[in-house]
């Protein structure tokens, strides 16, 4: 592994674990976001967090889920729970004219007061905000209420924001039209030192998914030992190593099933896999269903 590709990787990471910190003037903070891209950076904060896509595509991972991401999608996320919305490669390229586009809102969970937490008209918001600790994603006519709801809470100030803002809690707290993101819970700050190693875990994945996955370079890169980091990114991650890297390039064959006219077995070797029924196995266990059926499926829609 060479110096410069050290060093690459390094300039394109930057601690970002509390980065949304609200202002001691305000209860909670909605941004409108306008960019070339989503911010490329594993982090995690305190806040609670809901997102949603308006423009722009890409993977994201949030906890121990991958997934793609495209127009509509509108997330919750609990306090410390890590994630990173990665826009695809394209977004990146210098000459590119592609844009993202979203809404996102910061809250406390004490957004309110404590004493007022503690009434029972607040019940449903807590149990709300207890549920996002694994990630919510909503669908249906609750995520386009929602999405509706977040664009002109974007054009409100003063007490009708704050009252925009318990009616779309409201929504989201009577919903059944969520599905939980990650299997498991993050309840723990992230410190520094981990969103910086964890960045670089990713930045290396996605350089590199689509060919060659070496395990002894990526362990370089972090000063560990090619055991101890299987055994730190398994612990952190809910699944090896080697089975992250497998759900990556599923992910992203079922973006190019979607998306392109290719075959199956050209998608295999796009994906990084060096034989299509290795691909056609592990796309069954993945996802439940053979790549042309997923295919089907969605061409029906």
């Amino acid at each position: 592994m060479s110096t410069k590709r050290i060093n690459v990787i390094e300039s394109n990471m930057k601690a970002a674990v509390q980065k949304s910190t609200i202002p001691e003037t305000q209860m909670f903070i909605i941004k409108k976001l306008d960019d070339k891209h989503f911010d490329p950076v594993w982090h995690s904060h305190c806040e609670y967090q809901l997102f949603v896509v308006l423009e722009g595509t890409g993977t994201r991972f949030i906890g121990d889920s991958i997934k793609s991401f495209e127009p509509g999608d509108l997330v919750f996320t609990g306090a410390n729970l890590p994630h990173l919305w990665r826009s695809d490669e394209a977004y990146f390229k210098k000459d590119s004219q592609l844009s993202v586009h979203g809404i996102v809102i910061y809250l406390q969970e004490n957004f309110m007061g404590e004493q007022m937490m503690q009434k029972e008209e607040m019940l449903l918001v807590k149990k709300l905000l207890k549920k996002s600790a694994r990630g919510l994603e909503f669908y249906g006519e609750c995520k386009d209420l929602v999405t509706c709801m977040m664009k002109e809470l974007i054009l409100m100030n003063g007490l009708e924001r704050l009252i925009q803002l318990l009616k779309i809690l409201q929504v989201l707290a009577n919903s059944k039209a969520y599905h939980y993101i990650s299997h498991t819970e993050y309840s723990d700050p992230v410190n520094e030192n981990e969103t910086d190693r964890m960045n670089k875990v990713y930045e290396y994945a996605l350089a590199n998914f689509r060919s060659r996955i070496s395990l002894p370079e990526l362990a370089e890169i972090l000063c560990m030992t090619s055991s101890s980091f299987s055994r730190y990114f398994t612990a952190r991650n809910n699944r090896t190593f080697s089975k992250f890297i497998i759900e990556l390039r599923i992910k992203y064959a079922c973006k190019l099933l979607i998306e392109t006219n290719m075959p199956v077995s050209l998608i295999s070797y796009e994906c990084g896999f060096n034989t299509l029924s290795n691909f056609n196995k592990q796309f069954k266990e993945i996802m439940n269903k053979k790549p042309l059926e997923y295919k089907i499926q969605f061409s029906s829609i």
